[in-house]
């Protein structure tokens, strides 16, 4: 039998006998049992959390059940902000195993002195185990999540994670990670083995600006010089090059790009970790980022806008799906995580990163939600970004 999944987005309040015929429908529409069920719910879900997730797991023979809350939730080519709901996926993957592992701080702490081993001990993956990819989710008001992923890519070189930050009432800073029936400390991470292939992408929604130069001086995170010329000098020689309609759009929209690969001729878009400019000071010249980057390497400024971004992930899509078309992998099934900062906020047209990965994949079961950072490849390493979308589509591994 070949993969299948089915998908729902929910509108309304948690009302048990709703949640109850949805799971049923759902596993009746998918045909058989159900590998995996992956849920978000918007936050005024989390005072019924056990009942709600019992009752979806018990009523779609899930046997394992991951998701979080999300300040928004989105399924099958449509968002929704500011109303409660939930969004469900259910997976059956025949030929592919699955296994959720809860992450809490103290392991964090103890891989800080231990290294990899205590990783691959705590989830039975090793240097001669490699899953395929790991699904991440993690709470990111009670977890080092930045330290949690350097040692998850040393841990596991090579294997590509997906995921994102919960999120959920932004004002009280609350946000949950859901494992089968309960919220679980901090944080989970599902891996993938067998007969099943996991194709990301990021879209972080920028396009570099100015000259790629290298950083000649920095502390920390604080950019000093670039090409032995002030970080500030070259931020507002950049900023210069934008046209007037651009420059009034890019207040809270320039950021930093750190280049993946000191080995490119020509820089674009995508061959940058992009961070965020914390900071700049015209007197010192001065430029703080949210990074730490290190002499030597290549940075280049960054602008971000609706265009920008829309045109990117339209463009990143339209790559993936020609690469699978040309392997014979149709995607079954799709996972959207995408910044908080996106949809309404920044788009202003309802549902677009929604609608941009069905007008590519017609009709593909999705789900997904507003996070408080996006976690996917970038170069050869996974990380955590900003402002970003990111995607991943479950496919079959055998043609």
């Amino acid at each position: 039998m070949s993969p299948r999944a089915v998908s729902r987005l929910y509108e309304g309040h948690f009302d048990e006998a709703s949640a109850r015929d949805l799971a049923r429908e759902l596993r009746q529409q998918l045909g058989c049992e159900p590998t995996l069920g992956i849920i978000f719910a918007t936050a005024d879900y989390l005072p019924k959390s056990g009942d709600f997730l019992e009752t979806i797991r018990l009523h779609a023979h899930i046997p394992v059940l991951v998701g979080s809350s999300g300040e928004g939730i989105l399924g099958s080519g449509r968002e929704m902000e500011g109303k409660p709901g939930f969004s469900l996926l259910l997976l059956h993957l025949p030929g592919a195993t699955v296994t959720a592992t809860p992450i809490s701080p103290a392991r964090v702490e103890e891989a800080a002195v231990g290294g990899p081993k205590v990783w691959q001990k705590a989830t039975g993956f090793g240097p001669e185990k490699k899953p395929k990819a790991w699904f991440l989710l993690a709470d990111p008001f009670s977890f080092p999540v930045e330290r949690w992923m350097q040692q998850w890519n040393e841990a596991w070189p090579g294997v590509p994670a997906f995921g994102a930050l919960a999120s959920g009432l932004p004002s009280a800073g609350e946000a949950s990670v859901f494992l089968n029936g309960e919220i679980v400390e901090s944080a989970v991470a599902v891996a993938f083995e067998g007969d099943i292939e996991i194709h990301t992408l990021v879209s972080q929604g920028c396009r570099p600006i100015g000259e790629p130069y290298t950083i000649t001086s920095v502390d920390q995170n604080v950019l000093y010089t670039l090409g032995s010329q002030p970080a500030y000098k070259i931020l507002d020689g950049a900023f210069q090059g934008l046209t007037d309609n651009e420059k009034e759009r890019a207040k809270n929209n320039l950021f930093a790009g750190l280049a993946m690969s000191e080995y490119i001729e020509e820089f674009k878009p995508g061959d940058f970790l992009v961070r965020s400019i914390l900071g700049a000071d015209p007197n010192t010249g001065a430029v703080a980022i949210a990074a730490r980057p290190r002499v030597g390497q290549t940075l280049q400024y960054q602008f971000r806008d609706a265009e920008v971004a829309s045109t990117d992930l339209h463009h990143r899509l339209l790559l993936k799906q020609t690469e699978l078309a040309r392997l014979g992998k149709p995607p079954v099934a799709a996972l959207v995580c995408t910044c908080n900062g996106r949809g309404l906020k920044l788009f202003g047209p309802v549902s677009h990163d929604a609608q941009a990965v069905d007008q590519l994949f017609p009709g593909l079961p999705a789900t997904g939600f507003f996070a408080n950072g996006e976690i996917g490849p970038a170069g050869s390493q996974s990380h955590i970004h900003g402002y970003s979308a990111s995607i991943a589509l479950f496919c079959r591994a055998s043609a």
